[in-house]
């Protein structure tokens, strides 16, 4: 795909939701960063089922501390993988409070070092909460990148490194918003919506698609 075709998929992308939001539900920075953990190999939908019964009795690195291991999972065992991710959870509060003075870092090495944080997390946190262009490479964004030709790579490190190089600067701020909800409710896995999609004409898979449709 050359440099023209990218732009104009962003601008279409960006036309189509100029502001772009995660489906997240969260009021703080920390609520985004145990939002974020708990969503790993989950639903967001499932993520903010479980949020809305912890949030409203802990949503401070503090109050979960109180909760303990025990005493959160109760909240989130609805969850795939629940034991690892409370004990994630509670690791980072601690870490968070003893080296954070309880807040959560803007920097991408400190992020990761909380336990349960990997890369995809803190660039998810470094974007939403803080603005920073980054673009965390989940199941979506790895699909749409190699299927549309946008910045193909065989790994999510290739594609997040190529999707860098060649976003255009006025769109890095929502890139990862835009490909991931394009891939979550149109460029789906099975039976793609290419009829409904506004960069079919642009997308180096879109023929295939569409016969496969028809």
């Amino acid at each position: 795909m050359d440099a023209d075709t990218r732009y104009e998929l962003y601008r279409r992308l960006s036309e189509a939701l100029p502001e772009p939001e995660t489906e997240l539900r969260f009021d703080s920075v920390f609520e985004l960063l145990v939002a974020v953990i708990l969503s790993a190999q989950s639903t967001d939908r499932s993520v903010n089922e479980a949020t809305a019964r912890l949030f409203p009795d802990a949503n401070t690195p503090e109050q979960i501390l109180a909760l303990g291991e025990a005493g959160l999972k109760p909240y989130i065992q609805t969850i795939g993988l629940y034991n690892n991710k409370a004990r994630n959870i509670i690791a980072t509060c601690r870490k968070l409070v003893d080296d954070h003075g309880g807040e959560v870092p803007r920097e991408r090495r400190a992020l990761e070092a909380l336990p349960g944080v990997g890369r995809k997390t803190a660039s998810v946190v470094l974007n939403v909460a803080f603005g920073e262009p980054t673009i965390a490479v989940d199941t979506h964004i790895f699909r749409v990148a190699n299927r549309t030709g946008l910045a193909p790579g065989k790994d999510a490190r290739q594609v997040e490194a190529a999707l860098e190089a060649v976003t255009p600067a006025p769109f890095r701020r929502h890139a990862h918003h835009w490909l991931i909800l394009h891939g979550r409710y149109t460029c789906t896995a099975r039976r793609p919506r290419c009829g409904a999609c506004p960069i079919a004409d642009l997308c180096a898979y879109a023929e295939r698609t569409v016969a496969e449709e028809g």
